[in-house]
């Protein structure tokens, strides 16, 4: 019985943060329905990403996926490689932006991403290029500023690109900072802890 207690705050959590993504976006004045919410399950066990799933939700993800792709075009060929040797239809990518510039955090400059995202969409027919994502400070939360950067740098993609705005994606906020990335226009959030709880990490013996 104490397991499925425990297994029950997820799915709570989750409704929680439903509900404080529908009031962000009434508070911006937007759809709820442009707001994607990714169920970030890093060192979680399958059993509470089950009962995310049985509660409804769809969209989850990892962590380590973004160091696929680095700063140079060359490492988006590799992805490529492997998607064609896959076999598999086209597959969706955001490109990462280091809109804090910390040295910790991957991602291209913010000078960058229009070549990059020029190259994915021009040069990996077995990529789609789909928007642009930031994970901002080293503590994961981020400033006004951060998205500020990546809204602009959208906006310069879709420029070269001549690509409308509705059809790239800016992946911002996260468990501390997600109300703020939907107002100022977010269109995915990833949200970890505040539904799965803190990350559980191996203890170093």
């Amino acid at each position: 019985m104490a397991v499925r207690a425990a297994e029950g705050v997820a799915a709570t959590a989750l409704k929680n943060v439903m509900q404080r993504v529908q009031q962000a976006a009434e508070r911006a004045s937007r759809p709820v329905s442009q707001v994607r919410i990714v169920a970030v399950s890093k060192t979680k066990p399958v059993s509470l990403l089950q009962e995310i799933y049985d509660a409804g939700h769809r969209h989850f993800g990892e962590n380590y996926v973004q160091e696929i792709i680095e700063k140079a075009p060359q490492a988006a060929n590799h992805l490529e490689r492997a998607v064609a040797g896959l076999g598999r239809s086209p597959l969706k990518v955001l490109v990462q932006v280091n809109t804090s510039g910390e040295e910790s955090k991957s991602g291209v400059e913010p000078s960058e991403c229009v070549e990059l995202a020029k190259h994915v969409k021009l040069e990996c027919p077995n990529l789609v290029f789909s928007g642009l994502m930031t994970i901002g400070n080293p503590d994961y939360t981020s400033t006004p500023e951060n998205f500020k950067c990546l809204s602009s740098c959208r906006d310069k993609v879709c420029e070269e690109l001549q690509i409308p705005p509705e059809e790239c994606e800016l992946s911002m906020g996260m468990s501390g900072d997600f109300e703020m990335a939907i107002e100022m226009g977010s269109t995915n959030v990833r949200v970890g802890s505040t539904i799965f709880g803190a990350r559980e990490y191996p203890k170093k013996t």
